[in-house]
């Protein structure tokens, strides 16, 4: 097109008897219709998956490392039962609020204040795509260092391991909760260091009330721990320690997570259309 006028192309077509409809009364020429949600989704999660690989390998290694040292800290005052339990699944549940929380709001948050989403915003692909597919790479990536920490924490406090299967279930419902909220914090904090500071906040908040044993929480606390989404994962995890799990309130406590990780995913991808048309 470089070494063809305009014109050129213009009157060639005309001659060809194949001018553009529309082209003659001035209407727009319709674009290509956009990519479908499941398609696009794949897309995105892959890149996105691809990205989290080279960049974020380390910081995996860090939260590992720090739920794994909170257990061994831990070990020195608490010795087995109730606590223990609570401890070991409160860590291994906070390698996914430090990658699908922390860092999933500052990667939004990154990218609304650089002009990032003004990228995604002229690629023909649904909002819904953008937000899921990212959320699931970054809960996708956590799922090593979870098992990690989970396996070190059983034998740490010798714990049975024998239904550890559960981290099946607990992983995506924890990451989807934890995403979405992690996403809808960059996306709506108005300026980055705001949705830093949301995500690191998040993250001490699963920390604090994931980790230390509920028993010895004060009500007010006690409230604010069963707000916070990730605690019904925590709570799936330490259950499934029993030598007779009550399965019944495992599927409850999942399906919660899972519930609030729809209206949290659901309040991204409305936080991402609002960011991307301003």
């Amino acid at each position: 097109m470089s070494a063809v006028s305009a014109e050129a192309v213009s009157g060639t077509v005309r001659d060809r008897g194949g001018e553009r409809p529309g082209a003659e009364d001035g209407a727009a020429v319709p674009l290509a219709p956009g990519a479908r949600l499941l398609p696009a989704l794949a897309a995105v999660y892959r890149a996105q998956l691809s990205r989290a690989r080279v960049a974020r390998i380390p910081l995996l290694f860090v939260a590992t490392f720090q739920s794994v040292g909170i257990m061994v800290m831990m070990r020195g005052v608490v010795d087995g039962g109730d606590e223990a339990r609570s401890v070991v699944a409160g860590s291994s549940v906070l390698v996914v609020a430090f990658v699908a929380l922390n860092l999933l709001a500052q990667y939004f948050g990154q990218l609304r204040a650089g002009g990032g989403l003004d990228h995604y915003a002229t690629l023909p692909v649904p909002p819904a795509a953008v937000v899921l597919g990212a959320a699931g790479a970054y809960a996708s990536f956590t799922a090593p260092g979870t098992l990690v920490t989970a396996v070190v924490g059983s034998v740490l406090f010798k714990l049975p391991m024998a239904h550890l299967w559960v981290l099946a279930a607990v992983i995506p419902v924890s990451g989807a909760a934890l995403a979405g909220l992690g996403a809808a914090l960059g996306l709506l904090a108005p300026r980055q260091e705001l949705a830093t500071l949301g995500g690191q906040l998040g993250m001490s908040a699963a920390l604090l009330l994931g980790v230390l044993p509920a028993a010895h929480m004060p009500a007010p606390i006690a409230f604010a721990r069963d707000l916070l989404p990730s605690t019904y994962g925590v709570e799936a995890l330490a259950r499934s320690f029993d030598a007779r799990p009550d399965w019944l309130l495992v599927v409850a406590d999942l399906g919660v997570c899972a519930a609030v990780g729809v209206v949290s995913l659901a309040v991204a991808t409305w936080a991402y259309r609002r960011a991307a048309v301003r």
